[in-house]
């Protein structure tokens, strides 16, 4: 038995329902870690308060994205890498721009500071390198984007933690394992 379910649409409470259907109307379905998460309509409407919050913030939807797929390949949340890679190709990330995105670099030098810190924030459970913040800051990001970049981390991490205990079915295409697992 999995340890949360993923509800379908007749399952769901109907203040779910209208959620799900503000998802579908979005994503064009209700991917699977949002079911998982509506287990508790609570937690499915902060974490999508707090995503469409931070998303009104200093970084663009590639960055947003970024940071999500940095942070899922740290924590090796398949599905959350699934998920991203499938939105990183919607925003026009190429193949090759998501895994190296998944490394923590990129050949542009803010998202690769971007991703080099985020990364490192996870990986260092809050305490990163100061001169990954220097490089953050030095690649034109500000105090405020910095405050941001926690908060998209965290509400990242919560979901790939999610993702883990639930064991959601995945709903996106597969994509290619790194040969290293450490990023940054």
């Amino acid at each position: 038995m999995k340890n949360l379910n993923v509800l379908t649409n007749e399952q769901a409470s109907p203040e779910v329902q209208a959620i799900f259907a503000a998802i579908t109307k979005k994503y064009g379905k209700v991917p699977n870690l949002y079911a998982v998460t509506a287990n508790s309509p609570v937690a499915l409407k902060a974490v999508l308060d707090y995503g469409d919050t931070l998303g009104t913030g200093e970084f663009t939807a590639k960055e947003q994205e970024s940071v999500a797929l940095v942070v899922a390949q740290v924590n090796g949340c398949q599905y959350c890498l699934a998920a991203h890679t499938a939105v990183g190709k919607m925003l026009g990330f190429s193949k090759e721009e998501t895994l190296s995105i998944r490394s923590g670099n990129s050949d542009d030098p803010k998202l690769g500071a971007l991703v080099a810190l985020a990364g490192e924030i996870v990986l260092s459970k809050g305490w990163p390198a100061q001169k990954l913040v220097d490089d953050f800051f030095a690649a034109g990001f500000s105090k405020a984007a910095l405050v941001e970049l926690i908060g998209l981390v965290s509400l990242n991490v919560f979901k790939n933690y999610l993702n883990h205990v639930a064991d959601a079915p995945l709903d996106f295409d597969e994509v290619q394992q790194l040969k290293q697992e450490a990023v940054v």
